[in-house]
């Protein structure tokens, strides 16, 4: 009998559903596109505070197509476009 696929291990913020939560691994801005320079939407994500080891839960999701998401970081809640949410990778929390 064929054993069914994995379910698939949200990898970055952008792949989270309203009510998950999370830990920021790491921010990577490779492949992401953005209106912004090189290295400028890492540094305005760490401003916001999506720092390394930060606890994330997303609070909110936009109409329609889920954008923007509203997410709480640690004590504060920011609203963050799914593409820029793509550089926060994340490790999900149970």
């Amino acid at each position: 009998m064929p054993s069914s696929p994995a379910p698939r291990v949200p990898t970055s913020l952008a792949d989270l559903r309203k009510g998950q939560r999370a830990s920021v691994t790491a921010l990577d801005e490779t492949g992401v596109a953005t209106p912004f320079a090189a290295g400028q939407l890492e540094r305005r994500l760490i401003e916001m505070g999506l720092v390394e080891g930060a606890q994330l839960e997303v609070m909110h999701e936009g109409f329609p197509g889920h954008d923007p998401i509203a997410v709480r970081v640690d004590e504060h809640v920011l609203a963050l476009r799914r593409n820029e949410a793509r550089a926060v990778r994340i490790a999900p929390l149970a």
